[in-house]
């Protein structure tokens, strides 16, 4: 266990990433969000998120277009390698969203990294979506996400080159037993 491993975590919107990513660091492994570098962006700036998240999704899209589309990967590398030095063995990443970010990550830890997609059908997707507590979008609203994250972000990429799946149609207890599987197929 003396290599670091890093798990990046990588599907659409309420494909399971999150509840994926709550698994893994109940178990004690640090996780670095991507997400979470807009909100600090955010919050430094100034700008109120929005509940429809539009005002993140702007923001996402503005700041890859000014600062370059790896301004948030140069984020999550930098308090990835912190973790690292830190001690840290095993990091979980959550959230890449783009085919820019998957192709840096393989770069800076090209034999740490392994890259996992949590896919499920479609419209299972969509009334998940449509029901999650706090962060629920209608089916349009969900579908204009997709949009935006494919054509905007490049986001189908990683999800298919990642090294795994899990298709989440199931329960969150199968959900889990897959992630358990992959992290000791992976030695994780």
């Amino acid at each position: 266990m003396n290599r670091v491993k890093i798990l990046a975590v990588v599907g659409m919107s309420g494909s399971g990433k999150s509840v994926a990513v709550d698994h893994l660091t109940e178990k004690g492994y640090p996780k670095v969000y991507f997400g979470g570098m807009i909100y600090k962006e955010m919050d430094k700036r100034g700008i109120k998120r929005t509940e429809d998240g539009e005002s993140e999704k702007n923001f996402r899209e503005m700041i890859r277009q000014t600062e370059g589309k790896d301004w948030v990967v140069r984020q999550v590398i930098e308090e990835t390698k912190d973790l690292i030095h830190a001690g840290q063995k095993r990091i979980v990443l959550d959230g890449v969203y783009s085919w820019t970010e998957y192709k840096i990550l393989k770069h800076e830890f090209p034999h740490s990294i392994t890259f996992l997609a949590i896919v499920v059908d479609k419209n299972l997707r969509y009334e998940r979506v449509a029901h999650r507590p706090g962060r629920s979008f209608d089916t349009n609203a969900i579908r204009e996400r997709d949009r935006s994250e494919i054509e905007n972000l490049e986001k189908g990429g990683p999800i298919a080159a990642a090294d795994y799946y899990i298709l989440n149609n199931g329960s969150i207890p199968d959900l889990q037993n897959n992630l358990d599987r992959i992290l000791k197929e992976i030695e994780f």
